[in-house]
């Protein structure tokens, strides 16, 4: 079966909800056409919400986060911050997580055991941090959300440091707190909460995850939740080839090897790659009219699949980084187009190839529309690219 790269990028634009005809309806939704919302830069995940559902605003990204929690950030695939639905968030931490805490675990313990620290630690490092962890997290239920200067005034061990072995200006001396915190997070004992300050805010609180989940993180076995993370991104970003699935999972090929020998799923071909879809999910889809959409850095449509080519083209030097993120882009039928920023509260948007008079009016009315729900707020992505720096000069 082949499947055409104009169908696939209907396909995207149908699923991500980015078409004018199947937009989401809440933030909850947005999340969940994507299976996650890419979270590294705090800003990302409501421009994310913004640009798939009409009808929502800065408060209302605020709100599924912080207050009805349907949405939830953790670390997930390739050791990445996302948003995910509250639901699924078990799923992904099983399918991702509770590695990537294994491995978050051992770097720790072996720090330090071969560092000097202040103070000294004993022999026994593991059983050592394993109850630093659990003062963290007694403290943390106890004061309720706080920062990690807040915890670290009630579990004086985290300020616990260590110290620099050479003479290296980057060799300094630094303590534990945010090692341990993210080895927490990362095992689903806590979750990042309300930032302190804008919705664009770096800074953040931590939150235990009993209040979410009072028996804790619900427990999914891996190989079970494995197959529906790998499911669930297959519909949303398939057909794609395994490679794709392997880089946005970043399983070993072994794993994926395994987990897509448990799906249902057919051989398809993509102008020139070998790919897989699943075997219920194969009906062409219905050609979509041309829209136009304007897309944070990092959001998780260009960043679900490593080979790009069929809606990014020859853009790919401007609108991405030297370490592989990209900046904010602009999209007319399925494809990158151009790439956009901000000088102060303004948008403003540059197209790398031609789209019509009817492209450039649709990409106008979506930077307007888009202006106005920010709210006056400027967004500088965390990441810079080529493009982006010289529209925001």
């Amino acid at each position: 079966m082949r499947v055409s790269s104009q169908q696939r990028r209907d396909r995207l634009m149908r699923r991500h909800c980015l078409a004018p005809e199947s937009t989401a309806p809440s933030p909850q939704a947005s999340a969940s056409s994507i299976v996650a919302l890419h979270a590294t830069d705090p800003a990302t995940v409501y421009l994310s919400v913004l640009a798939r559902c009409p009808e929502a605003s800065l408060a209302d990204v605020s709100s599924a986060l912080y207050e009805d929690v349907t949405l939830v950030k953790m670390i997930g695939m390739r050791r990445t911050m996302f948003v995910v639905p509250t639901e699924f968030a078990p799923i992904m931490h099983s399918a991702a997580g509770v590695e990537i805490a294994a491995r978050l675990r051992r770097r720790l313990v072996k720090q330090l055991s071969t560092t000097p620290t202040d103070p000294p630690l004993g022999t026994d490092i593991e059983s050592w941090l394993a109850d630093v962890e659990d003062g963290a997290e007694k403290a943390l239920l106890a004061r309720g959300p706080a920062f990690a200067s807040e915890l670290s005034e009630d579990e004086p061990r985290l300020r616990t440091a260590l110290l620099p072995t050479t003479n290296k200006a980057w060799d300094v001396k630094q303590n534990i707190t945010s090692h341990v915190l993210t080895l927490l997070g990362a095992e689903g004992r806590l979750v990042r909460g309300r930032p302190g300050g804008s919705w664009v805010s770096r800074m953040h609180r931590w939150v235990p995850s009993r209040q979410i989940w009072p028996e804790g993180m619900p427990h999914v076995d891996q190989d079970v939740a494995r197959t529906r993370l790998a499911q669930a991104w297959l519909r949303a970003f398939g057909p794609a080839s395994v490679d794709d699935l392997r880089w946005w999972t970043g399983w070993s090929q072994g794993t994926v090897r395994r987990v897509v020998a448990e799906l249902d799923v057919i051989d398809v071909e993509l102008d020139g790659l070998d790919g897989i879809m699943l075997a219920d999910d194969t009906e062409p889809e219905e050609p979509l009219a041309p829209a136009a959409a304007l897309l944070p850095a990092l959001d998780s449509t260009p960043m679900g699949w490593k080979h790009r080519d069929f809606f990014l083209g020859n853009h790919g030097q401007q609108l991405f980084d030297r370490n592989g993120n990209i900046g904010p882009t602009v999209w007319w039928h399925g494809r990158i187009v151009g790439g956009w920023g901000m000088r102060g509260p303004e948008i403003v948007w540059r197209l790398l190839e031609d789209v019509g008079v009817e492209g450039e009016t649709a990409v106008t009315s979506a930077a307007e529309r888009l202006q106005e729900r920010l709210e006056g707020t400027p967004v500088t992505p965390t990441f810079r690219t080529p493009l982006e720096r010289d529209l925001s000069a």
